[in-house]
């Protein structure tokens, strides 16, 4: 229960205070003149002001609220290295004993654990939504237990009572880390790129450790390389890649006794590699109407370099024509095909036939290119049948079919095989357009040996097949009117998808190979595709950072496509293999941010406690004890923080009792003012 005067004033503040201002001035005067009574006449008046003033007595029913001390524990990844999970549950188990001795106090517990991604430890945030909670005026104090590494320090708020630290570890942690600087994204293949690595120490670091360590690097979980390298110096590493698509490169340090955690002795750095520019040979014989299809499509592409001859005439040809006059530059056989010959990564003979320009030599130096990782297209018109037919040439050791000598002229239309419907050159072509496609008018017989028959034509003869030679590939396509559906006769066709799928496979484009093992990640999720021409189920082994495996059944989803989608438990690099093929990937970050700086600190959260006058204490200097201080004063010393009371209170009830009814100070103005008449008069 309290109480206190209040006022309402019958007239306006400001009247009130001139009426002030005039009794004093009349007081004064009677004084001045003399008056005996003028002390009964100051009395009158300011009765006469109480009147006007119109005290009241208020008093309060109040209902004290108890102080709130927030506690925020730190149980992040970097918590439960050594024994600070230990050291957190001493810790908690002590505040609650010291909160529970003081009175009217109570503690409010927040326990903060691993976020989603790699945003780190959000301390501050978890303080700040705590604090969204509870009354300001009600709040005593706020305790951190934590390691001091948060990443999160500018959303701190500000609070009107004491902020303390309480820091995990010990004083003789030490810990190593593998950092990766910078890494891009996407490299050309071929090209050297530079990565920028650093091994560092940090904490307490024994004298016994040298000045170097070794590192190891492993490309796509192949056989690891280990060098010697200096230690807390950043290197430079040069890589160069040497396949297309997802390269995954992983770099370890060996992990010393005594050091706090390995889970920073690794990274994982993974990097696109993309061609440069793709340069392709096409070689044209005679000129006819789909010439074009394959400029245009090449040409097209900006990341193409063609270079483009078509043959007009056999040099033992001779109708009166100036050499000069025949092209714009001579036909450099030999660069093209010996000196040169493995610059390109396509070599296309569109219609093209043997006229006694190409020497055998030269398609000998063809097929040894192929075998040695190269890649021919042929696009087969008449002169493939005939006695000039390119196939009676070295060729014909890499060429997957043989012609017949018999070419079909009549309207068809070209079909995707079942082998072609798994297979990613054809794959899904018909899934829209079946049935719409325009015919073709002319199909080289041929007599398939080896490879894989994707498309057919005429009583279902081949009319595209590829294969694979050595480390090289070969596609023959047994046709030369693709021309007609780029001119859209009867609708056209999917030519433009199929040529450019075609052409990429040839250059062994990863999304195009048809037997393939991949893994794309989102998060800890990773989505794994196994791509076949068998029908046979399919399944994974999954080998986890930790060593453990999992086998996973994969369900097919479409013709060739094996799939199935799994949540890996833990960050790094995870290996999969179906027997056959192997790859690798990672899931999270090239190395998590939580363990970048496992060594406890106050460093970071100084400027915050600091403003709130609160204490920075370590754990293993001893468990402090919580005292209660003046709002104001310091809060921590050794062995000791301190919590602001706050006296916080919930009001009940509220009465308003007038000091006096107003005729009573009417009453008493009145008597005041006949005692000094009369003291007057009788002077």
């Amino acid at each position: 229960m309290t109480g206190e005067v209040i006022f309402a004033p019958l007239l306006p503040w400001a009247v009130l205070w001139v009426l002030v201002a005039a009794a004093v001035a009349f007081t004064g005067l009677a004084l001045w003149r003399g008056l005996s009574g003028w002390w009964l006449r100051g009395l009158a008046a300011a009765a006469i002001l109480g009147a006007i003033a119109n005290p009241s007595l208020q008093t309060e029913q109040r209902n004290p609220l108890s102080d709130i001390v927030v506690l925020v524990v730190d149980e992040s990844a970097s918590q439960r290295l050594s024994d600070r999970p230990a050291q957190i549950a001493e810790a908690i188990a002590r505040i609650e004993a010291e909160v529970a001795t003081l009175d009217n106090t109570e503690l409010r517990i927040v326990r903060l654990g691993d976020g989603a991604g790699n945003e780190g430890t959000l301390l501050m945030t978890a303080l700040a939504e705590a604090l969204a909670e509870v009354p300001r005026a009600r709040l005593a104090g706020a305790i951190l237990l934590t390691d001091g590494q948060l990443h999160d320090l500018d959303r701190a708020p500000a609070l009107p009572a004491p902020l303390h630290a309480l820091l995990t570890g010990q004083e003789d942690d030490w810990d190593r880390r593998l950092v990766v600087r910078n890494a891009p994204a996407f490299a050309i293949l071929g090209e050297e790129i530079r990565l920028t690595l650093r091994i560092e120490d940090q904490g307490a670091v024994p004298e016994a450790m040298g000045a170097s360590t070794r590192v190891t690097v492993a490309i796509d979980g192949g056989e690891p390389q280990s060098y010697t390298v200096p230690l807390n110096e950043d290197l430079e590493v040069p890589v160069i890649l040497d396949h297309a698509g997802r390269n995954v490169i992983q770099f370890s340090v060996a992990t010393e006794e005594g050091e706090l955690t390995d889970r920073n002795n690794a990274a994982v750095v993974q990097i696109n590699g993309v061609r440069d520019r793709l340069r392709v040979l096409l070689v044209s014989g005679e000129p006819h109407p789909g010439e074009r299809t394959w400029r245009n499509l090449l040409k097209s592409d900006s990341a193409v370099d063609l270079v483009h001859f078509t043959i007009l005439r056999p040099p033992d040809k001779h109708d009166g024509v100036p050499v000069t006059e025949l092209s714009l530059i001579a036909f450099p056989t030999r660069e093209l095909f010996i000196d040169k010959i493995d610059e390109f990564d396509l070599i296309i003979f569109d219609r093209y036939k043997r006229r006694g320009i190409l020497p055998m030599l030269y398609f000998d130096n063809v097929r040894e290119y192929v075998e040695k990782g190269g890649a021919v297209l042929i696009a087969a018109g008449p002169d493939f049948a005939s006695a000039d037919s390119i196939y009676r040439s070295p060729l014909a050791d890499i060429l997957p079919a043989a012609p017949t000598a018999r070419v079909i002229e009549e309207g068809y239309l070209p079909a995707v095989t079942d082998l072609g419907q798994r297979h990613p050159v054809t794959q899904g072509l018909t899934a829209e357009h079946e049935g719409e496609w325009g015919r073709w008018f002319r199909l080289i017989d041929l007599e398939a040996a080896s490879g894989q028959v994707v498309m057919s034509g005429v009583g279902e003869r081949p009319l595209l097949v590829l294969d694979r030679v050595g480390e090289g590939r070969v596609a023959l396509m047994a046709s030369d009117h693709a021309w007609l559906w780029n001119r859209g006769f009867e609708g056209g066709g999917p030519q433009l998808e199929l040529l450019r799928r075609l052409a990429h496979w040839m250059m062994k484009e990863p999304e195009l190979e048809e037997e393939a093992l991949s893994a794309q990640a989102e998060g800890q999720t990773m989505t794994i595709t196994r791509r076949s021409l068998s029908e046979q189920g399919r399944s994974v082994e999954i080998t986890r950072p930790d060593g453990e495996t999992e086998t996973l059944e994969l369900e097919e989803t479409a013709p060739g496509r094996f799939q199935a989608t799994w949540e890996g438990p833990e960050i790094g690099l995870y290996r999969l293999s179906d027997g056959d093929l192997e790859t690798v990937i990672a899931l999270g970050p090239a190395a998590p941010r939580e363990f970048e700086e496992t060594i406890a600190s106050g460093a970071r959260l100084d400027p915050a406690v600091g403003a709130t006058r609160g204490g920075i204490l370590a754990l293993h200097a001893g468990l402090p004890d919580i005292r209660t201080v003046r709002e104001g004063r310091l809060a921590a010393g050794r062995g000791w923080i301190g919590i602001t009371p706050r006296g916080a209170y919930l009001t009940a009830d509220v009465r308003i009792t007038p000091l006096a009814p107003a005729w009573a100070f009417l009453l008493l103005a009145a008597a005041l003012s006949l005692g000094a008449w009369l003291r007057e008069g009788r002077r």
